[in-house]
């Protein structure tokens, strides 16, 4: 304990890092406050409809990465996640179309092309998502709730620009967090807002266990101490590597290259989860499709038995087909994202080669097949954490609230984000010859 104390004393030594952390931390509060304020022309006393639709189900999931703004129809009621939603759409364009492809060869500039890109497609998204979510609180909070009336061309108008603002400003604060501060903006905005849902959540586990007849306190133990393991198991999935060993030729006085055992020797990591949370984003994506179609033919029984399996995120059928398509996503977001016969060419150019593996088409088939052997390992344990939820509600009869932090997307964004933002504090520290965070404090003597 002393030696994490000593290091987070450390951190404040260092001026340019503790001004970082300062303007991250301002610019999350900017986020959490605009969270809170209700769009113009709703009476935010009442939107306890609009709160029970969020009690549960994929409403829940919803309002929690929108951080309650989804429920609490504020300005920033569409959250970050058009510009996510933005993001995938360039990625995958990427692969297919030849105009971002060039893009993504030209580096710095053709980086910031692609951004531009993204924010407008952003805004795009957020026009179509606003008016939709202005007919969502049509439809479900009283006729009183809106002052100006429901038929007011100037409420819808100026409340979707007001959405649309809302999502680029929160757009602009993750920018400025990753420039200006530390971590990954966006992801970090995203967290804070898992992380805005989880003291009720737990409050609202603690007195189900603690005042029914469902559980005691130590039932509350158990249940903190299961979620610590898989916290624990959601790391080790995050940083586990397979290290393919590589060795460098020796350039000799002469300018030759001497292929032995004096060269180089270093690995090339290949990540068991090279695809990180984007198989589950996707694979939730897609199960958001059933539930709207079924919900488009309400007269009809299987229309209805649709809905209610597709609508129920801890049912059986839901959960085997949701994890399918996260093992199904691995794969496809791996094979487009870790360029195997790329790293192949670059190997080559480099000087450095896979020792027993000749240089160029064999060695990318190597990797590849590397790839594709630990990649279905990390799928299988990904679609495992993305289910659980659903596993320890059944269970344990734990609260759906609280379930949902046993697992799937929030608690691996939750760790991801934690483990990148430690590793950024980290590189300052030992930067300015300190130990990590995680070790001693003590100041390092630079070596001369």
């Amino acid at each position: 304990m002393k030696r994490f104390i000593d290091s987070f004393i450390n951190v404040w030594k260092i001026e340019e890092l503790k001004n970082r952390i300062l303007l991250t931390l301002g610019l999350l509060l900017v986020y959490r406050f605009g969270a809170q304020v209700t769009l113009p022309g709703i009476d935010a006393t009442k939107l306890s409809n609009l709160t029970d639709q969020t009690d549960g189900g994929i409403g829940w999931l919803i309002n929690v990465f929108t951080g309650g703004a989804f429920s609490q129809a504020s300005v920033f009621a569409l959250g970050i996640m058009p510009y996510i939603s933005a993001s995938i759409v360039v990625q995958l364009m990427g692969i297919a179309v030849p105009y971002l492809q060039k893009l993504q060869k030209d580096g710095e500039s053709g980086r910031k092309k692609i951004n531009q890109i993204t924010r407008w497609l952003t805004i795009l998204i957020t026009l179509v998502q606003g008016p939709g979510y202005i007919y969502n609180l049509y439809r479900t909070l009283p006729t009183d709730a809106f002052l100006l009336g429901v038929s007011s061309f100037s409420f819808l108008f100026s409340s979707v620009l007001i959405l649309v603002t809302g999502t680029i400003f929160a757009m602009w604060l993750g920018e400025k967090i990753t420039d200006k501060g530390i971590g990954n903006g966006i992801s970090l905005l995203i967290m804070v807002g898992i992380i805005a849902s989880m003291p009720q959540a737990f409050i609202q586990e603690f007195l189900s266990r603690t005042t029914q007849a469902n559980g005691s306190y130590m039932m509350i133990v158990i249940e903190l101490i299961l979620w610590f393991l898989v916290i624990i198991a959601c790391i080790l999935l995050v940083m586990a590597v397979r290290k393919i060993p590589v060795q460098y030729a020796r350039r000799t006085a002469s300018g030759d290259f001497e292929q032995d055992m004096m060269g180089s020797r270093q690995f090339i990591p290949l990540k068991l989860n090279a695809s990180g949370v984007m198989p589950i984003i996707f694979a939730q994506a897609i199960m958001f499709i059933p539930a709207a179609v079924s919900g488009l033919a309400k007269e009809s029984d299987t229309a209805q038995s649709l809905a209610g399996m597709f609508n129920n995120p801890f049912g059986l059928v839901y959960n085997i087909v949701f994890a399918l398509l996260i093992i199904i996503f691995t794969y496809f977001y791996t094979a487009i994202t870790v360029p195997t016969n790329k790293m192949a060419d670059d190997l080559k150019r480099s000087g450095g080669f896979i020792p027993g593996i000749r240089p160029g088409v064999e060695t990318g088939d190597y990797l590849d097949k590397v790839m594709s052997l630990i990649t279905f390992p990390g799928s299988v344990f990904l679609a495992l954490i993305a289910v659980l939820p659903a596993v320890v509600v059944s269970l344990l009869n734990v609260q759906g609230a609280w379930g949902y932090f046993y697992g799937g997307t929030s608690l691996l964004i939750m760790v991801g984000v934690a483990i990148d933002t430690i590793q950024q504090i980290n590189s300052y520290l030992l930067n300015k010859h300190y130990d990590g965070l995680m070790k001693s404090g003590k100041n390092r003597k630079a070596v001369a």
